[in-house]
């Protein structure tokens, strides 16, 4: 199947909950919930499209020609291209009974690593949710990363002592989970973690960790204080909390201020290759992907993930072509033109 054939047949399967729009732009789905909208007023995941969007790519070709190299190393592993999985939950009730959050998890943690990228996975009330993930990223050597909610301490280390008996290479929490209404009911210190307890978990993580949910370098500087390994930038595509600026906004200020002291993900709105070569250039060194992927999954399982990569990687190579980059280190902030 090519890409628009597995787009057409995920939309019998998503109809009555996502529109399956030819660009996830947001717009559609506003704050349709359950659904992929987003929070009231209803319009951050469509300011995170049109962000990236506003930035245009400098053109070069007076270059040597070569096949631009996309691979890339996180961690001490080597991957395909810097474009990651998002984390994703609550499959069936946002998308579809299609898929639980358990064989939606499996279908891409196996496919990711297939092509030699990794897939950030959710976590949930349901504790065999991102224990079924982590045994399949142990079947396909430790590719991926079990991304915790800010549950309370004691919950957390619990979660983490499952992931450290299995091959996982990193570990995740994203802290801008902290306002759902289920970690609320919990005891204290669940949701906002301090920089101290989050340097606890870090520590007890035993392998990198990345905060995902960094909003702010402040934000940023505090997540490198409590040692993590990574930051995605995200504001969860307004799933969370309306009303925030989109990550494109936000992402220089987070790189002027941790540059080179931690890996800078950024996930939100990233639709095509071209956009995948704006973030970088704003300097993330990585991406993540969430909403499409699910599409091409209802669509096509592994082979919709693998169709989709080989689309957005071969537009990313192209945009590097036409823009005199030969290599990932060569996409600087004046391959951009920022208005």
């Amino acid at each position: 199947m090519n890409y628009q054939e597995i787009h057409e047949a995920a939309r019998e399967h998503v109809k009555e909950f996502c529109k399956n729009c030819p660009v996830c732009n947001g717009r559609a789905c506003g704050n349709r919930m359950p659904g992929p909208g987003c929070k009231y007023p209803g319009n951050v995941a469509a300011r995170n499209f049109d962000k990236w969007q506003e930035i245009c790519v400098n053109m070069d070709t007076l270059v040597p020609n070569a096949d631009p190299d996309v691979s890339f190393r996180l961690f001490g592993r080597d991957f395909a291209a810097p474009i990651f999985a998002a984390p994703i939950g609550a499959l069936d009730m946002h998308y579809g009974p299609k898929y639980n959050d358990l064989g939606y998890n499996s279908i891409l943690v196996k496919a990711a690593a297939d092509y030699g990228v990794a897939a950030f996975t959710g976590d949930g009330v349901n504790p065999s949710v991102m224990q079924s993930a982590v045994r399949d990223m142990d079947g396909v050597g430790g590719l991926g990363i079990p991304t915790i909610k800010p549950w309370n301490k004691e919950a957390v280390f619990e979660k983490l002592d499952y992931i450290k008996e299995h091959k996982v290479f990193a570990a995740a929490m994203d802290v801008d989970g902290a306002g759902l209404p289920f970690l609320k009911a919990m005891n204290p210190n669940a949701g906002s973690k301090s920089v101290g307890e989050m340097r606890e978990i870090i520590d007890y993580a035993g392998r990198p960790f990345i905060i995902k949910g960094i909003m702010t370098a402040t934000g940023a500087k505090k997540a490198v204080e409590a040692g993590a390994a990574g930051i995605v930038v995200s504001n969860h595509g307004g799933r969370v909390q309306g009303g925030v600026p989109s990550t494109a906004e936000v992402l220089p200020a987070i790189v002027e201020a941790v540059k080179g002291q931690t890996v800078i993900f950024v996930d939100g709105g990233i639709r095509s290759g071209v956009d995948v070569f704006r973030a970088l250039a704003l300097g993330a060194d990585a991406v993540l992907i969430g909403r499409p992927i699910v599409n091409m999954i209802y669509g096509g399982a592994e082979e919709g993930v693998k169709v989709y990569l080989e689309r957005i990687i071969g537009e990313l190579k192209s945009t590097m072509q036409m823009c005199g980059a030969a290599t990932l280190a060569d996409i600087s902030r004046d391959k951009i033109w920022l208005p």
